[in-house]
């Protein structure tokens, strides 16, 4: 556990250092764990945009793994991530967050921040090119004014300029909250944050079994028609059954 930003939060909080990477197949409105990586700056001295650059340089150079685009939070939306994937020929939807500084006037005008622009009834459906402030001069990417799924407004930049249908990119980045739902997951069925141990390579141990756990689960789940919580808790209520009905088993009343 440590103290660190929550963009759902709003806020400091406590939380896990573990960064994730998941794999979404929207037709099937699945998604599966695919990396994840202990974030530990005083041990590895590596940032968490350097295991995200790791873990996506990892399934294309090593796992081929095939996919088309990457989502992410406002968070890893750095000029350094955004080219890392351009360089990999994928694309990415991101927000970016509202006092980012931009240009969309070719030059003409000084960076604003992104929320202060101005929209045409047009550009509210087929975005617009800007400049982010930063990139190199001649970088350009398709900015795109949605409606986020906690109502308020979300401003998604691509590198697929071919893009010109804001509902389409508020669908795309829809699929993004698989990650939340799997952070919710892992640490309401596994005991993800319950650890009580404080040597480093238990609690590796710890983070690796819980993921395992999950991924079992999730299995099992989908075979059977279930949520991963019914799958958890009908299980246990089923294996409590079975010792009840077995004779001469002590019993524990806290």
């Amino acid at each position: 556990m440590r103290r660190q930003y929550s963009g759902n939060a709003q806020g400091v909080i406590n939380g896990i250092g573990v960064v994730t990477c998941v794999y979404v197949n929207p037709q099937q409105d699945r998604f599966w764990l695919i990396d994840y990586r202990i974030y530990d700056p005083q041990g590895d001295g590596k940032t968490k945009l350097d295991h995200l650059k790791d873990m996506l340089s990892g399934l294309v150079y090593q796992k081929d793994l095939p996919f088309t685009g990457v989502l992410m939070d406002s968070w890893y939306a750095t000029k350094t991530v955004m080219r890392h994937i351009e360089q990999m020929q994928k694309t990415y939807y991101c927000p970016l967050k509202t006092n980012r500084r931009v240009d969309d006037s070719a030059g003409t005008i000084p960076y604003q921040r992104v929320d202060s622009l101005t929209w045409t009834k047009a550009e509210r459906k087929q975005g617009k090119s800007i400049k982010i402030r930063g990139f190199p001069k001649d970088h350009k990417v398709k900015l795109f004014r949605v409606a986020s799924s906690d109502r308020r407004t979300a401003y998604v930049v691509t590198n697929d300029h071919a893009q010109n249908d804001s509902s389409v990119v508020q669908q795309v980045c829809h699929q993004r909250w698989k990650i939340e739902q799997f952070h919710r997951e892992v640490k309401q069925v596994t005991g993800l944050e319950k650890c009580q141990c404080r040597l480093a390579r238990i609690v590796r141990n710890h983070i690796g079994c819980a993921m395992l756990v999950w991924i079992r689960l999730e299995q099992v789940a989908y075979q059977t028609g279930q949520t991963i919580y019914q799958v958890k808790y009908r299980g246990l209520a089923d294996f409590l059954r079975q010792q009840l009905k077995a004779p001469h088993i002590p019993m524990v009343i806290a």
